[in-house]
């Protein structure tokens, strides 16, 4: 996949009344794969979701190389997610589609299929019927990484997907993860697991206010580090 790389300069983000990032600079190069990590508060997910557009910008800049919305697709951490509301895997999975397809079209029966194929290839074949609220939080990330295969965006944001899944499941995820990392999206992955990131995440980017620092293969300004 071609798209620019996504820049940040000197990028202040506030959360309530505190600067929880503060003039944050480097970039996100394109096909890179990078573990977002720091302490609770840090503003791990709050950049994330200024970089998708679902946060506002206190000071500073994000240039998204031109990179329209449907570009980025967002997987938010399943305890924020409500289950209870009463809709099959298949139809969350097909949501993923609704970036691309606008508001105009509606999700058809081979838009279903398609959801159904892609719950297969996350590990959850036959699954299409059932009720997320009849899932555990292993399948539920399933369905989610299912979702995010429809979407087919070229930027992937990623907040805690291997939180209280089991190690099956998080093996399974992290291959699919890799693959999308060889095709040539660009993944930033909120983690908490340091040998996980140390193992399977070439860069990173710990916020930790004024040491924030860059890992390996990113580029950062010395002011930045």
């Amino acid at each position: 996949m071609t798209h620019a790389a996504i820049r940040l300069d000197r990028l202040t983000l506030r959360h309530g009344a505190r600067d929880v990032v503060r003039g944050l600079s480097g970039q996100f190069a394109p096909g890179s794969l990078t573990a977002l990590i720091g302490d609770n508060g840090a503003g791990k997910t709050t950049l994330l979701r200024a970089i998708a557009g679902l946060h506002p910008i206190a000071g500073g800049t994000i240039d998204r190389g031109g990179l329209a919305p449907a570009g980025i697709a967002l997987l938010p951490q399943v305890s924020d997610l409500d289950r209870s509301f009463p809709i099959a895997c298949r139809d969350v999975v097909a949501l993923g589609l609704a970036a691309r397809l606008g508001p105009f079209r509606g999700i058809g029966s081979h838009h279903l299929h398609q959801a159904d194929a892609a719950l297969q290839a996350v590990g959850l074949p036959g699954f299409g019927p059932r009720p997320i609220g009849a899932l555990s939080a292993g399948q539920f990330q399933r369905v989610l990484f299912a979702r995010l295969m429809l979407q087919d965006a070229p930027v992937l944001l990623l907040d805690e997907p291997f939180s209280a899944v089991d190690t099956d499941t998080a093996a399974d995820l992290l291959a699919i993860l890799h693959g999308w990392h060889r095709a040539g999206r660009t993944i930033v992955t909120v983690l908490h697991d340091l040998d996980m990131a140390r193992a399977h995440f070439p860069d990173t980017l710990r916020l930790a206010g004024a040491r924030t620092q860059w890992g390996p293969g990113t580029w950062a300004p010395a002011e930045a580090a």
